[in-house]
């Protein structure tokens, strides 16, 4: 049935909801009082599953694999790569076990921890990130370094990185270790950093061994000495949240170093991270733990 509909609409009187006439105050479409009101809950739904959604990314992440070849190596080492925990207000216990779960699971000969692994809003208590940590094993090692955050945050931070070194996590600070006679592991720290220092981490290194280098801050790649063969850099979080046609929401690189591969001369990857700052939101970025299988040249 069609309705016929005056050049000048009137408003119905109040009350009047007989068929065939909108409600006051409703939009003349045609559809019923109880209609209309279906469809609005059903939009509001949407939205709510979409922002639940939005939300629910922030705790899914995916194993990255990466595969390069180290001058110097003899023998094939593979990386677990964790960096940007942010255990604080949106990060707890739960989601830093099923991280550690994952990276275990894949059996790594080499663990390391990238920095930010508190968020500056983080508890002083951090007992049950500790417990966490503390179980991660690998043949070659767990070392970690420091972030941003850790220098930002309100708890003891010599008392939280002696706790980690009891777990069996030592936290390089511009030093390097020999972890086998053909690959030697270095970090920076994350303040700004002198060249010198660069080379003091690099130190111990064997003549000839494959050099594996940390940094938490990207921007510090170009840097980086001939002598390290890749760098592992965290940071950026890819940018967290990237819509198509936009730069990303929280640019951390002024080089524009926001994830991936990349050669400054210095060769190096970025991860995108596990965790997030300031919004529990990832968009078009999830998450991930990255596995870096390094090979002889």
């Amino acid at each position: 049935m069609t309705q016929r509909h005056d050049a000048t609409p009137t408003r119905p009187p109040r009350g009047d909801t007989q068929a065939g006439k909108p409600a006051a105050g409703l939009p003349d479409t045609g559809l019923s009082r109880r209609t209309f009101l279906a469809w609005m809950g059903v939009g509001a739904v949407g939205a709510l599953t979409g922002a639940v959604g939005l939300v629910a990314d922030t705790y899914r992440f995916r194993v990255e694999p990466v595969t390069v070849e180290l001058p110097g190596l003899r023998a094939p080492v593979r990386v677990a790569w964790l960096c940007d925990l942010h255990y604080g207000p949106f990060i707890r216990g739960n989601t830093v076990a099923a991280w550690v779960d994952a990276a275990l699971a894949l059996s790594p000969d080499l663990i390391l921890l990238g920095g930010d692994m508190v968020d500056h809003r983080a508890p002083r208590d951090v007992a049950p990130l500790l417990e966490q940590l503390g179980r991660l094993r690998a043949p070659l090692g767990t070392f970690a370094i420091r972030g941003n955050h850790e220098y930002h945050w309100s708890g003891d931070l010599d008392r939280f990185e002696a706790d980690l070194a009891g777990l069996g996590v030592p936290v390089l600070v511009n030093q390097g270790r020999m972890l086998r006679d053909d690959l030697h592991l270095a970090a920076a720290d994350d303040r700004p950093v002198r060249r010198s220092q660069l080379f003091q981490a690099l130190a111990e290194r064997e003549p000839g061994s494959a050099s594996l280098f940390l940094s938490h801050q990207p921007d510090l790649l170009p840097r980086v000495p001939e002598a390290v063969g890749f760098t592992l850099m965290g940071h950026t979080h890819g940018g967290q949240v990237r819509v198509p046609g936009f730069p990303p929401l929280m640019p951390r690189s002024r080089l524009g170093l926001d994830a991936g591969l990349f050669r400054t001369p210095a060769f190096g990857y970025v991860s995108r991270g596990l965790g997030v700052a300031h919004l529990p939101v990832r968009i078009n970025c999830p998450a991930e733990l990255t596995l870096a299988t390094l090979l002889p040249a």
